[in-house]
């Protein structure tokens, strides 16, 4: 009975990978075809379904957004800032596009593996006193200003033009 189980756990475990494969397969050709594919295809560790994501999640907030920063707001990777007479306080912001900010933070996860950039912002974050969750908002907040430079130029991401990375490899 168990291994009746098995095989049909594995055989299912084989066609959900088969339709996970060909689901990748058609992302990968649609984004061929979108015109801001390329522009973000060359940023550091974005997967297919990463990229994905970024395109229909980060890309109409960057279409309809004046500045990198509201693109931040937007999305999560900003604070809020609550202030009344004297006091100010500076917290997480709730209210904000979900999907757009699980679309932002897990590309910045993922780019602290590949970018020094990335890497020494987060570390620098920590550093401060951030919690892991907080310092990825802090490193996605600089990852919306790199994507909304990349597309309102119309230009690919390129680490040799990055200020920050070549801060990094000149020190």
């Amino acid at each position: 009975m168990l291994e009746a189980i098995v095989r049909s756990s594995v055989a299912q475990i084989g066609l959900l990978n088969a339709e996970i494969a060909g689901l990748e397969g058609q992302l990968a050709a649609a984004l061929t075809t979108h015109p801001k594919g390329a522009l973000l295809k060359t940023l550091p560790r974005v997967a297919t379904v990463s990229l994905a994501a970024l395109i229909a999640e980060i890309g109409p907030l960057l279409e309809r957004c004046e500045n990198p920063e509201q693109v931040a707001a937007m999305c999560g990777a900003a604070p809020v800032t609550k202030a009344s007479g004297k006091s100010r306080n500076v917290g997480f912001r709730y209210t904000v596009n979900k999907p757009a900010r699980v679309a932002i933070t897990s590309f910045a996860d993922n780019s602290r593996h590949r970018s020094a950039w990335a890497a020494d912002s987060y570390r620098r974050a920590r550093a401060r006193g951030a919690r892991h969750p907080h310092a990825i908002r802090i490193l996605a907040r600089g990852w919306v200003r790199v994507i909304w430079a990349c597309w309102t130029t119309d230009t690919p991401y390129d680490p040799g033009r990055h200020r920050g990375e070549q801060r990094l490899l000149a020190a």
